[in-house]
């Protein structure tokens, strides 16, 4: 089948995009609004997009009636955010997070989540999360009704069993993240780990030339 994403509703053409691209890892991102309080929400358009500097992006959506959600009207508030991973046992708080909760309330609460202060930012991070990526907001794209949120990582936490900083490994198959697959709740767990070594060109020619 052949679709013209031009010709699409954006309904529809949000349908067939997070059908294909997956999975899709999750940003759990806090930030604080100007009275101190602490917002979480997931986001699934996520991503790593550079590491020198280490830049991360995520694409926060517009409310129904046009107004900027809690995070990205946080960070343009004060330019910090943290982003949290999300394990397997933080699922559930997550998803109560991504309920469309009123400026002001807290899915901290709601969610009864322990928070822990950050190191470079104000913007405190969720305990329980195995890591947590620490951020200055860049710059933020708008292109349409599509926003992009570009920031530096200026800190990184990992939990201690999770890697080994000697030799800067981590041991991701432990972590127990999910990811974001297609449909209103669809999931998937990382878990089925396999690697496959990258060819060098003089590798590939040499089984070929066979």
């Amino acid at each position: 089948m052949e679709f013209d994403l031009q010709k699409l509703a954006s309904r529809d053409r949000y349908k067939l995009l997070t059908g294909i691209v997956v999975p899709r890892p999750i940003a759990w991102v806090t930030t604080l609004d100007e009275n101190g309080v602490v917002n979480a929400a997931p986001f699934s358009y996520f991503n790593m997009m550079g590491s020198d500097p280490p830049i991360v992006a995520f694409g926060p959506a517009w409310r129904p009636d046009g107004s900027p959600k809690d995070t990205p009207y946080n960070i343009r508030l004060n330019g910090e955010f943290v982003i949290n991973l999300v394990n397997e046992n933080l699922a559930v708080q997550m998803n109560i997070s991504a309920a469309d909760f009123p400026p002001g309330q807290s899915e901290i609460e709601a969610a009864r989540l322990e928070l822990a202060p950050s190191v470079r930012v104000r913007v405190p991070r969720i305990a329980a999360s195995p890591a947590q990526l620490e951020c200055r907001e860049h710059s933020t794209i708008e292109i349409g009704k599509t926003r992009v949120v570009l920031g530096e990582v200026l800190h990184l936490r990992i939990r201690d069993d999770l890697v080994d900083a000697r030799r800067f490994y981590v041991a991701g198959e432990k972590m127990n993240l999910i990811g974001r697959m297609h449909g209103p709740g669809g999931y998937t767990r990382t878990r089925d780990y396999f690697e496959m070594p990258r060819l060098t060109y003089e590798e590939w020619k040499a089984q070929n030339d066979e």
